[in-house]
């Protein structure tokens, strides 16, 4: 099994990745990524110690895998998945939103249907396969990019000025495709060893150059990742900056220079229909965003747990409103986490042999996620009050002979040292307020894509058809006639 270590060391390659002007030569000792990078790492070493129960051996290979990373074939495949993706986000509490199970949900997906890759003149589905049975045998970091640039959203990429803005393939050869252009949001591309590059954009007849999936290393020639803003860098600590200097993801736009991928390594060519078939005729988009909800579900548990303690430390929290407020942040977090039971509970298994978890309870906390993650950082505000604003600069404060007697007399709780009351709002702070917690609170009310879109998932995963069947039965059950029946 993957251990930290083995994962760091393959980060130590030939990949581009620029940010603020630099292009990193390491991105494990670069202070803009080392955090996220080791937090990685750490997620390995855990999923590496058999006393966590992070493996299983896959049916696929017959050889120890990662359960995340496996198709569930009966219920008990689908529990155990779910306790073991639990287990790897409550290292990050949640805060790592692109870990490496999550596009190995994706293509554990691809993998259950491989004869859907098989179409418009191209047997891909081989390909599949073997990218499956690699992930599972080297527990590899998958980030991906299947959004086009925000260039304009009145129209698709061929409306655009210019040729291959977004991605796409701009020629075929005997050895392979090779693509051009742009994509994102490349969620942890900097510290991933492989790029999934696809779509899930509808796109038109027209755009069917840029209707391609890929798996391109991040180190390959012409591949170039061009990173956001780093929330870790210039920060004074890991005690006054808890998330933001282990867990800032650096999300990134990546650009294809005419990048040459091997025929082995590609799944879908200029097959517009075969985009979509690859999420939705097979069981990748549900197994990858129940994954999502598990991560989130594990996320809203411990903001929480954050609010609950403000409160203790604040002594509000036997005040009617104070409960009110803490109540309804516990109907918020019970009702993520049960949907993701639910769905497991009324799973079921599909004709390819996959145990999926049931889309309706999937996609309908998926398509709250808009408003759930607002409200709660919401309510945490207000509980909080000025307590996240008025804190010491930095730890230097709390050492610093001149300062620290002041800071220990007025900066403290009953019960509650200067130096703990300080630590426990820096953290609040930095999930409400900093600009890591700004990105996360953009970043999950669009996990899904805009929210519409995600609305129209629970709407097609419903079951409209047998709550209107009830109301047509009932309507059936008395008439007009029986309106007059007995009337005077």
């Amino acid at each position: 099994m993957r251990t930290g270590k083995e994962y760091l060391e393959s980060l130590r390659d030939r990949r581009t990745v620029i940010v603020d002007g630099e292009h990193v030569q390491d991105v494990t000792a670069h202070p803009a990524f080392a955090g996220i990078a080791n937090t990685v790492a750490q997620m390995y070493d855990f999923a590496a110690d058999p006393a966590n129960e992070m493996t299983a051996i896959a049916p696929e290979t017959g050889r120890v895998a990662l359960k995340p990373f496996m198709i569930p074939r009966n219920p008990e495949d689908l529990r155990g998945r779910r306790e073991a993706i639990t287990r790897w986000a409550q290292l990050s509490h949640g805060f790592v939103g692109r870990s490496p199970d999550h596009v190995a949900s994706f293509l554990a997906g691809f993998a259950s249907h491989p004869e859907a890759f098989n179409r418009n003149g191209h047997q891909l589905g081989t390909n599949v396969t073997r990218w499956y049975r690699r992930l599972l045998d080297d527990s590899l970091f998958f980030s991906y990019v299947i959004i086009p640039p925000q260039v304009s959203r009145a129209t698709t990429a061929h409306g655009w000025d210019g040729d291959f803005v977004q991605v796409g393939v701009v020629e075929e050869n005997q050895d392979g495709i090779v693509l051009r252009g742009a994509q994102m949001l490349g969620t942890g591309t900097a510290v991933s060893d492989y790029l999934l590059v696809s779509c899930i954009k509808p796109l038109t007849p027209e755009d069917v150059d840029h209707a391609v999936t890929a798996v391109v290393p991040v180190a390959a020639p012409g591949l170039k990742t061009y990173c956001r803003r780093p929330y870790a860098v210039g920060q004074p600590s890991a005690y006054d900056y808890p998330m933001s200097s282990r867990f800032d993801e650096t999300d990134a736009l990546v650009v294809f220079d005419d990048v040459l991928v091997p025929w082995p390594d590609v799944f879908v060519c200029r097959d517009v229909d075969g985009l979509r078939a690859q999420f939705f005729e097979t069981s990748a988009h549900v197994l990858g965003n129940s994954q999502a909800q598990i991560r989130f579900a594990t996320k809203v548990q411990f903001l929480a747990g954050v609010a609950r303690k403000i409160c203790e430390v604040n002594q509000i929290d036997k005040i009617p409103s104070v409960l009110e407020k803490l109540g309804e942040l516990a109907a918020l977090a019970a009702t993520v986490e049960g949907m993701m039971l639910a769905a497991e509970y009324a799973c079921s298994v599909d004709a390819l042999g996959v145990c999926r978890p049931h889309p309706r309870f999937v996609y309908g906390p998926m398509a709250q996620q808009a408003e759930t993650y607002p409200r709660i950082l919401h309510i945490i505000r207000e509980l909080a009050g000025g307590g996240v604003i008025q804190l010491p600069a930095s730890y230097k404060e709390l050492i610093d002979d001149r300062t620290r007697h002041d800071m220990a007399r007025y900066v403290q709780s009953p019960g509650y040292p200067v130096e703990e009351r300080v630590k426990l709002f820096k953290l609040a702070w930095d999930v409400v307020g900093s600009e890591f917690a700004g990105r996360h609170h953009q970043y999950e009310m669009f996990y899904a894509g805009a929210p519409f879109v995600a609305k129209g998932y629970a709407y097609r995963n419903y079951g409209y058809d047998d709550a209107a069947r009830a109301v047509d039965l009932f309507l059936d059950s008395y008439s007009l006639a029986s309106a007059t029946v007995g009337a005077r």
